[in-house]
């Protein structure tokens, strides 16, 4: 994990450096605390970070709670539609409130105006970006609860209010507690809704865009990026602290919850569910039908032009292909790269301290926002020093990038594989004098082989939407779909912009799809094998 370690060295050490290279202490630090502008982009950035945290966990905790504590239908329904914002990059979020509630939108000329540019446009579209995924945390949280609690609250006639406080609320609380740091942390360190509907409205991530892309100012970069890392590095801590917490809250005697009829509370809930998921479908569908009108408002005549529209400029359908081919080497490489360090980390008998070591370095990169990534990059392979400087400029730092940042959270889901093995494989390999690579690759990848797709596909996805990262990072002739759609955005293209987040959203749905597909055909066949 050099490639982690060293930028960021780099990347702090600079912060402390003035433009000659000669050390300055703090004088970067209290240069960009008494600039006046800089200093509203940190309060505007924590303003909305808080804001999106506070209705991003209110809503997020209300489905997750309908979806396992309620008899609502669609359950599955619900599921995929909540999770669709994953596969969109966040720019899409944008452009669909464009098309709404613009100053040419839908619902604008229907009499519905909204201040879209500035901060109610990057709230609006943070809310959906993390209510995804503080779902997934909250559905985790509630789907553990000991019914024995219950039945007693019911026995001694404890009300439904009380029983709520008393024991549904602290049951979850160390979920909701990570929940709202990471919302936080990702609306904090997001780049791509403040690009789109930010307006003049500064926040940090496209502060540090126009210092590095614009001015050229690598040190208040490098500044700036030491502050995006603190809401992340907090979040992260916080995390592993309530899966500590959590790991004790679940008892061997408990039993499952068991969900009683109340019509009354089903049918609010199905109707609370069903107006989120019309939100984010009529969002996404916006930006569909969007994409194939020709002129928006004035020519809604139906067109695929805007899907094959290519500039050497901003990008267009080549950026599409490229991005697919960083996505499959991510996918591909990166899976590879990870499942054998966690391999090598979790069998390894000897070298305790080394192995504790490589554990650490693996998730450091998971309290790392995109932005620092890029930045602590440029400075990293852009140095006359380094050997492996003939990457700088060529899509394979793009492609080292989208491991560095995606790699902590594959890491743990191999780890966590790897765990369930019996050490018993290895010994009686062993002890049959079978080379280690044969069990690996006989036994261990077949059985594992649920977490390795899934890996693949996180990476995947990931690498299709991610524009944090790669924004300092793209060569000029090889620009992804992400970076395409910014640079369509900025030039007034918005249909093209649009055409292309429908590409990048439907391919990841359908890679997912068939990662489902896959997996549900693997775990078939793993049964009628037990059988």
């Amino acid at each position: 994990m050099t490639l982690v370690v060293l930028p960021l060295i780099i990347l702090f050490v600079k912060a402390f450096e003035g433009s000659d290279g000669s050390f300055i202490g703090l004088a970067n630090f209290i240069q960009y605390f008494t600039t006046p502008n800089l200093t509203n982009s940190l309060f505007n950035t924590i303003f909305v970070s808080i804001t999106t945290a506070i209705i991003s966990v209110s809503l997020a905790f209300l489905y997750a709670y309908a979806i396992t504590r309620t008899g609502v239908k669609c359950k599955k329904l619900f599921k995929f539609t909540s999770m669709l914002p994953l596969f969109a990059p966040t720019m899409m979020l944008g452009i669909g409130l464009i098309y709404l509630f613009g100053n040419q939108g839908i619902f604008t000329h229907l009499g519905l105006r909204l201040p879209l540019y500035g901060p109610l446009g990057i709230i609006i579209s943070e809310v959906i970006y993390t209510f995804p995924q503080v779902f997934l945390v909250l559905l985790v949280s509630f789907s553990f609860a000991d019914n024995r609690l219950y039945e007693v609250a019911e026995v001694i006639g404890t009300s439904p209010i009380k029983t709520f406080f008393t024991i549904t609320l602290p049951s979850v609380k160390y979920g909701l507690i990570s929940s709202i740091f990471i919302a936080f942390s990702l609306s904090f360190t997001d780049f791509g809704a403040p690009k789109v509907v930010g307006g003049n409205y500064n926040v940090l991530a496209t502060d540090i865009y126009k210092r590095v892309v614009g001015q050229q100012d690598f040190i208040m970069g490098a500044v700036v990026g030491m502050i995006l890392m603190l809401p992340a590095i907090l979040s992260f801590t916080v995390d592993r602290f309530t899966q500590s917490k959590n790991q004790s809250t679940i008892s061997s005697k408990s039993e499952d919850y068991k969900i009683k009829p109340n019509k009354c509370r089903d049918l609010v809930f199905t109707a609370y569910c069903a107006v989120i998921n019309l939100l984010i479908l009529m969002l996404l569908g916006t930006v569909v039908y969007a994409s194939f009108i020709k002129l928006w408002p004035y020519d809604k005549s139906l067109t695929l032009a805007h899907y094959f529209m290519d500039s050497p400029a901003t990008g267009g359908i080549s950026s599409f292909f490229n991005s697919l081919l960083i996505a499959s080497l991510t996918a591909t490489i990166g899976t590879a790269f990870v499942f054998i360090n966690a391999y090598l980390i979790e069998k390894t008998r000897k070298a305790t301290l080394l192995k504790q070591t490589a554990y650490f370095l693996s998730i450091i990169p998971l309290a790392l926002p995109g932005l620092a990534i890029g930045i602590s990059f440029i400075f990293f392979f852009n140095a006359d020093s380094n050997p492996l400087k003939f990457i700088y400029g060529s899509m394979w730092i793009l492609l080292i990038a989208n491991i560095v940042h995606f790699y902590s959270v594959p890491f743990v889901t191999a780890t966590s594989s790897l765990k369930k093995l019996d050490k018993e494989f290895e010994i009686v390999s062993e002890a049959m004098k079978v080379p280690f690579y044969k069990t690996f690759y006989k036994v261990t990848i077949p059985m594992c082989l649920p977490a390795i797709l899934e890996i693949a596909v996180y990476l995947f996805v990931n690498a299709m939407v991610t524009i944090s990262a790669v924004i300092f990072l793209y060569p000029a002739q090889f620009k992804l779909a992400a970076i395409a759609i910014v640079n369509m955005e900025d030039a007034g293209d918005i249909a093209p912009a649009a055409a292309i987040s429908v590409l990048i959203i439907l391919t990841n749905v359908i890679v997912r799809v068939l990662y489902e597909l896959i997996n549900k055909k693997i775990m078939n066949k793993n049964l009628r094998s037990h059988v």
